[in-house]
């Protein structure tokens, strides 16, 4: 029997002596990625974390396992840096601003990672599913139970709630995509502005076509504080 513990106990050891330095590999991935860009080598990550190149694969099954973690790890960050999404306050037009603000300074920070999710986005994934499309299903779910509680909150259709979020998430992503590549002198907070007076002028109309007149100045009460979700939704 206690052969049997000592034996449980190595392999747990093991196991998280094998996640600590997964983590390690991704975070050196991470800056591979952004000082090399999308087409970063393994040459290049490996050089990041301070290892031969054959030491990094010995954590990883293959380089689709690595690319696989580094998605990971990049869907968490995008997560996390959305606060504004998950727990809006203020008025329409502050709850608009706050959030795109969030969504565009992340890319825009982040744009050679972006780019490299783009660029695997099914290398190893199960079909139809990458990291980039995850991370814009989870906020268009979570905007969608935003949108249904305040169109409760004024006695409208809450079946429109899924369409506008999945709208205005696609919105903000391409255009973000597109600035990314071409600004054309346009600049991060220039950009965060137009899509701001976009969506607000989406969800107005949608607001009058039912008679309802919103002052997007005006505070509106909070919803319900959610925890921020997944990045992987379970199906």
């Amino acid at each position: 029997m206690r052969s049997s513990r000592a034996g449980d106990g190595r392999a747990a050891r093991w196991t998280g002596q094998r996640e600590r330095r997964r983590r390690e590999f991704v975070e050196a991935a991470l800056r591979a990625i952004e000082e090399h860009g999308p087409y970063v080598s393994a040459a290049h990550i490996a050089e990041a974390a301070g290892v031969a190149r054959p030491q990094l694969y010995r954590q990883f099954d293959d380089a689709a396992d690595l690319t696989r973690a580094v998605a990971d790890r990049a869907a968490e960050e995008i997560t996390a840096s959305l606060q504004p999404v998950w727990e809006p306050q203020g008025s329409a037009r502050e709850m608009i601003a706050a959030a795109v603000d969030a969504h565009t300074g992340w890319l825009a920070d982040h744009g050679n990672l972006y780019r490299y999710l783009i660029l695997h986005a099914q290398t190893g994934r199960r079909e139809g599913e990458d990291a980039i499309a995850d991370v814009k299903t989870v906020i268009a779910r979570q905007l969608s139970q935003v949108f249904e509680y305040y169109l409760t909150l004024f006695q409208l259709d809450t079946r429109i709630a899924g369409v506008l979020s999945f709208g205005v998430v696609g919105l903000v992503d391409s255009c973000t995509a597109q600035w990314l590549e071409a600004p054309e002198g346009i600049t991060k907070t220039q950009l965060a502005e137009l899509l701001t007076r976009w969506i607000w002028h989406i969800l107005d109309d949608s607001l009058r076509a039912a008679g309802i007149e919103v002052d997007p100045n005006l505070p509106l009460p909070p919803p319900p504080p959610r925890h921020p979700p997944s990045a992987h939704p379970a199906d």
